[in-house]
């Protein structure tokens, strides 16, 4: 099967997993992210960056090719108390270290972050990126049993992220932004305080991660700005049975008490 997009008629598959049950597919989500990543002119990308393949609290998703070859995007979610820090904890905890607070504030109820958004050149334009990943995420979120979600923001990501409901989070940093991971570029602390609910989102983004909550594997023409694509949609996480909210609970616990390390790579949206 032909790998490639079509760009007549374009498309792809979005699927949900547990990170440590496909290392191959992960490997293939590292390569496109990484190759985006140095496309805007960040290189800090080393090892550490990619300990998330292991980790029992990270969900991902991809927008793959039908045949499963090609990753055109992703996203992750990870879940406070897996078996490293969650990405916004080890990014602004030099400059700030309330982070931790914050952060178990939320944990204490199942918290986690989406992390590691990314489209490539082929797929832009349809709204991947800016607007179905980041709602799927949202969808997750809930399936995994989440009740809230945060998010470090990229400039262009804030608008889209409001619209499922986040809101700024003014305890961080100077008014919920700083500079990172560059002196030029502008991370923004954003966090969705309800996510059964939603009651903040816009109602179309509300109505659409109702539907993906509704139907979890289903096919869906979706449209941005006059521009068709045809989604296949599976996002009912396979192996839920082994995952256990209450116990990763637990382990933030564990991890609040422990010391902290700063020196990790960063990881934004």
């Amino acid at each position: 099967m032909d790998n490639a997009i079509n760009k007549a008629a374009p498309e792809v598959r979005l699927r949900a997993f547990r990170a440590i049950d496909e290392p191959e597919t992960c490997a293939l989500f590292i390569e496109g992210h990484t190759h985006v990543l140095t496309n805007i002119g960040v290189t800090k990308v080393s090892y550490s960056k990619n300990e998330w393949v292991n980790n029992p609290g990270a969900f991902v998703m991809v927008v793959e090719s039908l045949d499963g070859k090609r990753v055109f995007g992703g996203a992750r979610v990870h879940v406070s108390g897996g078996s490293e820090p969650l990405p916004i904890e080890t990014a602004t905890c030099a400059i700030d270290s309330n982070i931790y607070n914050l952060v178990w504030k939320y944990a204490q109820y199942g918290t986690g972050e989406l992390c590691g958004l990314w489209n490539s050149r082929e797929i832009a334009g349809y709204g991947v990126g800016s607007i179905f990943l980041i709602r799927a995420a949202v969808a997750i979120a809930y399936q995994i049993g989440l009740q809230s979600l945060f998010a470090l923001c990229a400039p262009y990501t804030v608008k889209p992220v409001e619209a499922v409901g986040m809101e700024l989070e003014t305890s961080i940093g100077n008014k919920g932004t700083f500079y990172y991971p560059k002196l030029d570029l502008i991370a923004t602390t954003m966090l969705l305080k309800d996510v059964p609910i939603l009651s903040k989102a816009h109602q179309e983004d509300k109505d659409a991660i109702l539907r993906v909550r509704e139907s979890w594997n289903t096919i869906r023409v979706e449209e941005l700005r006059g521009k068709k694509i045809t989604i296949h949609y599976e996002m009912r996480i396979p192996n839920l049975d082994k995952w256990d909210l209450k116990k990763i609970i637990a382990n933030a616990e564990k991890n609040m008490m422990m010391p902290h390390d700063s020196n990790k790579d960063w990881d934004f949206i």
